[in-house]
C-alpha cells in the first residue's frame, strides 16, 4: 500500500515509522529540505512526562504518553529516564500543594533527598516532588536519527509545497495520505487554533541539572531541561496566537527570571537562541485523527507533541489498515 505523508514534524515522522512497520510504500512530503527551525518541532522541549501533565491535561494525555514513551526508548540512544523534580519557591508553596493534590506517581522529597538528587538546587529547595517514572530526550537529535532511520529503509523524502487551498485539492496516487502539517492544516480543519510558545536555549558551566526541572509559577510554570555540554532548554509560554517568529519582552524576561528564580547562576548563562512557534490545538487541547476522503489529518497536539505522536500514528495506521476506529481520538460518525 502507497502512503503519501505531508509534514516532516514528530507527527508526520512517526506516522511514517508506523506504516513503515506495517510493510507500506512511504513517501514524506514537506516544505523544508531538512529539520529546521521552521518545523514546531525544533522548538520542542522533549520531556515524556505523563504524570506532571495529568495536573493540567485530560488523563488521554497521559495514557498516550506511556504508550509514546516505549517507542522513543526503543529508538534514541539519548532517552534518558531520570524523572522530573517539581518545585517551587517558598513564596509559591502553595503551587506545590495544588500540583500534588491534582497529580499522581509522584515522591515527596525531603532536604537530604533534593541533595542526592540535584546538589546544586538544595540549598535553595528544601523539598519537592519527584516523578521517577518520567523521561527526556533531545528533541532536534531524536527526530534526526529517525530520519536517518527513514532514510535507510527506503522512505523517500520530497520537498514540496503543498497548495491546496479551496477548488484546489491535493490529488495523489497514494492510497491514503496522512496530514501532519500542524498550524499549515488550518485551511482544513477550521476549529484548529494556535497558541504560541517562546522558548530559550542558553549555556551555562556553573550550574549541572540531571533532570528535567519544572518551577511553578503564578503565570508561567517554567521548565528547564538539560543538553548536553552545559546547554539548557527554558520553556516556555502559551498565548493564544498564530505569531510564530516574534517573540515578546515580557516573555523572555518572565522566563529568564525565572530561571534566576531556580538558581542564580543562570544570571550568568549565556543565550544561545530564542526561540518561537504555535503550536496547533483544538478546543480540549486534545489530538485529533480525522478523515476527509482518502486523507487522514492527525493534529491538534498543542504542546504535548512527542508524548502523543507515536500513540496517535499507532492509530492512524490500525484505522487506515485495519479499519479500526480510535474513538478517543475520533469523531464517533467517523465514515
Amino acid at each position: 500500500m502507497k502512503i503519501d505523508i505531508i509534514g516532516s514534524g514528530v507527527s508526520g515522522l512517526c506516522c511514517a515509522h508506523a506504516f513503515l512497520e506495517r510493510a507500506c510504500e512511504v513517501r514524506v512530503i514537506s516544505a523544508s529540505d531538512a529539520l529546521d527551525s521552521s518545523c514546531c518541532s525544533w522548538w520542542a522541549g522533549g520531556m515524556l512526562a505523563p504524570g506532571c501533565e495529568g495536573e493540567s491535561a485530560e488523563p488521554l494525555i497521559a495514557a498516550l504518553g506511556v504508550e509514546s514513551m516505549k517507542f522513543w526508548q526503543a529508538l534514541t540512544p539519548n532517552y534518558t529516564r531520570a524523572g522530573t523534580l517539581v518545585l517551587a519557591t517558598s513564596r509559591d508553596r502553595p503551587l506545590l500543594d495544588n500540583f500534588a493534590r491534582n497529580t499522581q506517581g509522584w515522591q515527596k522529597l525531603a532536604s537530604t533527598q533534593m541533595q542526592d538528587l540535584e546538589p546544586d538546587l538544595a540549598e535553595r529547595f528544601n523539598s519537592g516532588l519527584l516523578f521517577a517514572d518520567e523521561a527526556h530526550l533531545d528533541p532536534r537529535q531524536s527526530l534526526g536519527q529517525l530520519i536517518e532511520q527513514l532514510k535507510s529503509r527506503g522512505v523517500e523524502f520530497t520537498q514540496r509545497v503543498i497548495d491546496d487551498g479551496p477548488g484546489n485539492e491535493y490529488s495523489s496516487v497514494a492510497d491514503w495520505i496522512i496530514d501532519c502539517r500542524g498550524l499549515g492544516a488550518a485551511h482544513q480543519l477550521p476549529d484548529l487554533r494556535g497558541v504560541k510558545g517562546e522558548m530559550l536555549h542558553i549555556h551555562s558551566t556553573e550550574i549541572s541539572l540531571s533532570r528535567p526541572v519544572r518551577l511553578l509559577h503564578p503565570r508561567i510554570p517554567l521548565y528547564i531541561v538539560p543538553r548536553a555540554n552545559g546547554v539548557f532548554m527554558i520553556g516556555a509560554t502559551m498565548i493564544e496566537s498564530t505569531e510564530r517568529s516574534r517573540a515578546s519582552v515580557r516573555s523572555v524576561l518572565e522566563l529568564l527570571s525565572a530561571a534566576y528564580a531556580l538558581h542564580p547562576a543562570f544570571g550568568e548563562a549565556e543565550i544561545i537562541e530564542i526561540g518561537v512557534d504555535a503550536r496547533p490545538a483544538f478546543n480540549d487541547n486534545l489530538p485529533r485523527l480525522r478523515r476527509r476522503g482518502k486523507t487522514l489529518s492527525v493534529n491538534g497536539m498543542y504542546r504535548h507533541g512527542f508524548l502523543a505522536a507515536p500513540a496517535m500514528a499507532r492509530r492512524c495506521v490500525e484505522f487506515a489498515l485495519d479499519g479500526i476506529i480510535p474513538k478517543e481520538v475520533m469523531d464517533e460518525n467517523t465514515p
